[in-house]
């Protein structure tokens, strides 16, 4: 089942200095600027939220269990920098898992949008990979005003109590912060990426149409279309010739959360917009179900998450990520 179905029509620990959006160059001067300092009260008198951690081991909905914890992928942190950090924004803080080799700066940057799930282990771990790879990783916990889904036994409690009320506005806001962030803390920001799986995947298409500055992004297995409410009003259909970025699509050819017609769509949309749309792809592997890389569920596809991976970091060097 499509993490989504269910969704309702209707470490170390920082306190760096924070954006609202990215400036280049990312001078210190130029971010401390932007907003107030974080320990600034709310306008309603209220202290702003403060995000928990990003937490240990994997949300309880989905934590594997017998034969599936043998194919769990699990990269140390050696040679990286790895842990919880805390990014303040507008309303508090938000916590987010960030990864990169130690000792080293202007590093391309990804940025690492979380199934529904939240920042669970399996997030972390792709963090760490791109790590290795020479990244500066950050996956933001964007459900943090919404709630903990690692805390939720099932996929529909987490869609209803958390995901039905996380608004695209709160995401790509969030989602500048963090990129910000990176660019004070070791990022290039002129070198920004962004990946995403399932309800992340959409963000991917969503954020690209959104930031300007963004280079590329890689986006596996995200819805391309769905209910229209008043927190998700468009969808990556709605905005596929309006991108600033080229976007890779990795789709599954036996998800039957995501129709393959909807896939053809979107290659159709793509071919009638600007340049980066029409630079983006869209490849599909016909045997594989949603989630094809998520190693720790019984949907993992060894292959296919392989030369995904492989496309994802060929994908982030032919547009200037890497």
């Amino acid at each position: 089942m499509n993490d989504e179905d269910a969704r309702p029509p209707a470490a170390c620990t920082e306190h760096p200095d924070r954006a609202d959006r990215i400036a280049p160059p990312m001078v210190r001067a130029e971010f401390d600027s932007l907003v107030p300092p974080a320990s600034a009260d709310r306008p309603d008198g209220r202290r702003g939220f403060l995000a928990g951690a990003v937490g240990a081991g994997f949300a309880a909905a989905v934590a594997p269990t017998g034969a599936l914890r043998a194919q769990v992928i699990r990269t140390d942190t050696q040679g990286l920098t790895a842990g919880e950090v805390r990014i303040p924004v507008k309303d508090g803080q938000m916590a987010a898992y960030r990864a990169q080799p130690t000792g080293r700066t202007n590093l391309a940057t990804v940025l690492v949008v979380h199934e529904i799930f939240g920042v669970h282990e399996h997030i972390q771990d792709l963090c760490r990979r791109l790590a290795k790879a020479g990244y500066l990783a950050l996956a933001p916990q964007l459900f943090a005003r919404q709630g903990d889904p690692s805390r939720y036994t099932t996929v529909a409690e987490i869609a209803s109590e958390i995901v039905s009320k996380v608004s695209d506005a709160q995401v790509m806001a969030d989602l500048d912060v963090a990129a910000a962030w990176a660019g004070a803390n070791g990022g290039d920001a002129g070198k920004l990426g962004i990946t995403g799986f399932c309800w992340g995947g959409r963000i991917v298409w969503m954020y690209s149409a959104h930031q300007p500055r963004l280079k590329a992004g890689v986006a596996w297995y995200g819805r391309l279309t769905t209910s229209v409410t008043r927190e998700t009003p468009t969808h990556p259909h709605d905005v596929a010739e309006k991108l600033n970025a080229p976007v890779l699509g990795l789709h599954g050819g036996d998800d039957p959360g995501i129709p393959l017609q909807t896939v053809e769509d979107m290659r159709t949309r793509l071919s009638f917009g600007g340049k980066a749309s029409e630079a983006s792809e869209i490849v599909v592997y016909p045997d594989a179900p949603h989630a094809f890389n998520a190693d720790y569920r019984p949907s993992y596809r060894k292959a296919a998450a392989d030369d995904g991976w492989k496309r994802m970091q060929a994908w982030f060097a032919r547009w200037g990520v890497a």
